[in-house]
């Protein structure tokens, strides 16, 4: 059963009683330029996890997870208010699509003809639409559904696309992503979920230990599109199959990849199928304990670490501050600029095919 609370003022948490668990509130958030309603709904299990999702762009505004002392804190960036997601571009915790990642010049050919994007930066993408959302069932328990419909021609992608996203908070402390669509044209898609993480809850993010299940990553030009090669990571500053901190090669300016980024800002190649669900990475932070492993479906996994907060950023409860390398994004999905290169795994979607993609984010201590 769903425990649902009644509509209340803005909150991010406690629209119910901490003995609830499950989708257990619901409550305003504003409502975007044209008017419409934004709500925020929160999901909770009973081992202190929780997660606090907004319809505008199915954004994860909070996610508490419990640290090594069993005290829950929230580990992703956001803001308080309505007002900033509208006006930053940072995509803090939203759903990204239609195409996750780069494709160069905005263009892109499809069955005899070329597609034009304008450019990648400034799209209306799925992080700037207000999601349809209601409380579901599934396998994994109580979830929150959220729907769109991106129109034939939206950001000059072919095809009526409709899209399912469910969120779900399990027993586990997992936050699982799951995504399906359908299309009635040709068309390319490709999504991934934008949380911005930081397992310590604030700080850079240097001293987190990670490790990614790949073998090659794909190397990018000056503006940041792939090149077409799948460089081995050996011997690069690229090579977390061993456990090793953000912090150890982040500065490794003899690279020129580390350069073109400012950092890491890449997509690996995992060491698995591409249709195939297995681990892709684990994240450790030594002063919570917490422990943070990503499943998926996809083939691919952008680690980006903070380079694009290139100034100080007011974040939640007006004393959180995030500033250059305070979080990293750890997004599975199809490689950037996939549909120029033949060679990597494809991201077309046909009438009478149904899209799928599947991110667990599993929390742990240690």
């Amino acid at each position: 059963m769903l425990a649902m609370a009644g509509l209340g003022t803005a909150c991010l948490v406690g629209c119910a009683s901490t003995s609830d668990i499950g989708v257990v509130g619901k409550s305003r958030f504003g409502k975007t330029p044209d008017g419409t309603r934004v709500e925020i709904y929160t999901l909770r299990n009973s081992r202190g996890m929780e997660a606090s999702i907004m319809t505008y762009g199915g954004t994860v505004v909070s996610l508490k997870v419990p640290d090594k002392h069993g005290k829950p804190g929230d580990i992703v960036l956001g803001y308080d208010k309505l007002g900033s997601y509208l006006t930053n571009s940072h995509c803090f915790g939203a759903l990204i699509g239609r195409y996750a990642n780069g494709i160069a010049n905005g263009q892109f050919a499809l069955d005899g003809t070329t597609c034009m994007l304008g450019t990648n930066n400034g799209l209306e993408g799925f992080d700037k639409v207000v999601w349809k959302a209601k409380p579901v069932e599934t396998y994994y328990g109580p979830a929150l559904e959220l729907t769109y419909v991106s129109k034939d021609g939206e950001e000059g992608y072919p095809g009526n696309l409709s899209v399912t996203a469910i969120y779900s908070v399990t027993e586990k402390n997992e936050l699982l992503v799951q995504f399906k669509a359908t299309t009635d044209k040709d068309t390319v898609c490709n999504f991934t979920h934008h949380s911005c993480f930081n397992l310590r809850g604030g700080g850079d993010i240097l001293d987190h230990v990670v490790q990614i299940d790949a073998d090659k990553f794909t190397p990018v030009d000056s503006a940041l599109i792939p090149t077409g090669e799948l460089k081995p990571v050996d011997g690069t500053p690229f090579d977390f199959r061993k456990a090793t901190a953000i912090g150890a090669h982040i500065n490794d300016t003899n690279d020129d990849q580390i350069k073109f980024a400012g950092g890491y800002d890449h997509n690996w190649v995992l060491n698995k199928l591409p249709d195939e669900f297995g681990l892709a990475a684990t994240v450790y932070e030594p002063t919570s304990g917490r422990v943070m492993e990503v499943w998926t479906t996809e083939p691919g996994l952008q680690f980006s670490t903070g380079h694009f907060l290139d100034k100080i950023i007011k974040g939640k409860k007006g004393k959180r501050i995030y500033q250059f390398r305070d979080g990293f994004c750890m997004e599975p999905q199809h490689f950037p600029d996939s549909p120029n290169h033949p060679d990597f795994p494809t991201t077309e979607l046909k009438p009478g095919e149904i899209y799928q993609s599947t991110i667990f984010y599993k929390f742990s201590t240690k």
